[in-house]
């Protein structure tokens, strides 16, 4: 086994997968502890969505696909999250309107061009081979200002989750911090489609969130618990998907439901104990 792990390591494109994987991971669990507190759980999956839309409008264009995917998913969290507190809309039938619209029109852009070659099936269903140096830079730049804005808006963040009426008579900007957990997920969310894809991203946001909700009650140590699971599964997936040829998206969320499993049984025996 450490001969196997040497050599997997030994090639540059894994090391760059796990390097990027583990830092989207990290971020997407640590804001999907809210997420799902706040029901908005399937916002990732949403935002997936709008993303893949917009990485294929620029891929025709020629344009930089991370280039029109950030901005254009940081715009539609926004308008989500505008939707969504109206009387009229819910949440999930935002998510659901603006998510669907972009898939579509994402489909209808790549059928009119050049069809669903691998650039597309890379976003779509993920792809660690094509993911180049600059994608790595990039994806760690990101990331390390998603992880020092939470680490930064903490407090108000865990004010945010649990009771925004108390957190607003506070002086909390409620507005402000769903609008920055809203735009930290659309970054993190377009960094990690090109390894995870459009399809199955949304799965880092809720999984670990899940996991760790299976066996601590506490806010700080379902953040704690759901981070080191999530850096753990994709981890693991990665190597699940080298050693027997499987697609590294879908290994690391079978991975995650095989931790989900094993979180709920040690919970429910825990808590049949106490």
């Amino acid at each position: 086994m450490p001969e196997t792990l040497r050599e997997m390591f030994s090639y540059g494109f894994m090391l760059r997968a796990l390097l990027c994987g583990t830092l989207v991971a990290l971020c997407l669990a640590l804001l999907g502890v809210s997420l799902v507190l706040k029901r908005y759980s399937m916002i990732g999956d949403g935002l997936s969505h709008v993303g893949f839309g917009a990485v294929s409008i620029g891929l025709v264009l020629g344009i930089a696909p991370l280039a029109v995917a950030v901005p254009v998913v940081m715009l539609a969290a926004f308008l989500l999250l505008r939707i969504s507190s109206s009387s009229s809309i819910n949440g999930d039938a935002a998510i659901a309107l603006i998510s669907s619209s972009a898939l579509a029109a994402g489909l209808i852009v790549t059928s009119l061009s050049s069809g669903m070659n691998a650039d597309v099936n890379g976003y779509l269903f993920g792809s660690i081979l094509a993911m180049s140096s600059s994608d790595v830079a990039l994806s760690a730049a990101l990331s390390a200002v998603v992880l020092f804005l939470y680490l930064f808006c903490y407090h108000r963040i865990f004010a945010i989750t649990f009771d925004e009426a108390f957190g607003r008579a506070t002086g909390v900007r409620v507005g402000f911090y769903n609008t920055l957990l809203a735009m930290l997920t659309a970054v993190t969310v377009v960094v990690g489609m090109r390894m995870m894809g459009a399809l199955l991203i949304s799965s880092l946001v809720i999984f670990p969130a899940l996991t760790a909700m299976r066996v601590f009650r506490s806010f700080r140590g379902v953040v704690l618990c759901s981070a080191g699971a999530a850096v753990f599964c994709f981890a693991a997936g990665l190597v699940l998907s080298y050693l027997y040829s499987l697609p590294a998206g879908a290994s690391v969320v079978m991975v995650n439901l095989a931790a989900f499993a094993a979180f709920s049984a040690v919970g429910a025996a825990f808590h049949r104990t106490c």
